[in-house]
């Protein structure tokens, strides 16, 4: 008898956790599929131009990055990926590549005066965005950068 009520008991509890999980559980499950990711600037390197940005811009890049605001996201059909890697553009993107464990992301950030674009491509797939930020599009560079 005491049997049968506790697996009453467990099998109740898995059923709760299951229709409603915590919002923790929720929240990381969400972050793994998430289009526009917080980064980490312990596993990205940021190059503008084809020169590494210093510690300190790294950092400053990744924050307004993080910080960021997602407005839309642009349409992408098959055959036009290279459209959106090579725009025809005189902006120079900021490029930044993560690694993380077994992840590689490359995001290429075309900062305009009036909007920020976001190309994302990773593995074989590519996905473009717009963000909404001011200190991305202000963002200039100092002297340092490594050669």
């Amino acid at each position: 008898m005491t049997w049968w009520a506790i697996l009453l008991i467990l099998v109740g509890i898995l059923i709760k956790m299951a229709t409603s999980p915590p919002s923790a559980v929720v929240g990381w499950v969400v972050s793994k599929f998430a289009l526009h990711p917080k980064l980490d600037s312990k596993n990205v390197t940021v190059t503008y131009n084809g020169k590494q940005l210093e510690k300190e811009e790294k950092n400053k890049f990744t924050t307004f990055f993080n910080e960021a605001l997602f407005l839309e996201r642009n349409h992408i059909f098959p055959g036009n990926e290279e459209m959106f890697l090579n725009p025809e553009t005189d902006i120079i993107p900021f490029v930044i590549n993560v690694k993380n464990k077994n992840k590689e992301m490359k995001f290429y950030v075309y900062s305009d005066e009036d909007q920020v674009d976001v190309v994302k491509q990773w593995k074989r797939k590519v996905a473009s965005y717009r963000l909404s930020s001011e200190d991305l599009q202000k963002f200039t560079i100092s002297n340092s950068i490594n050669v």
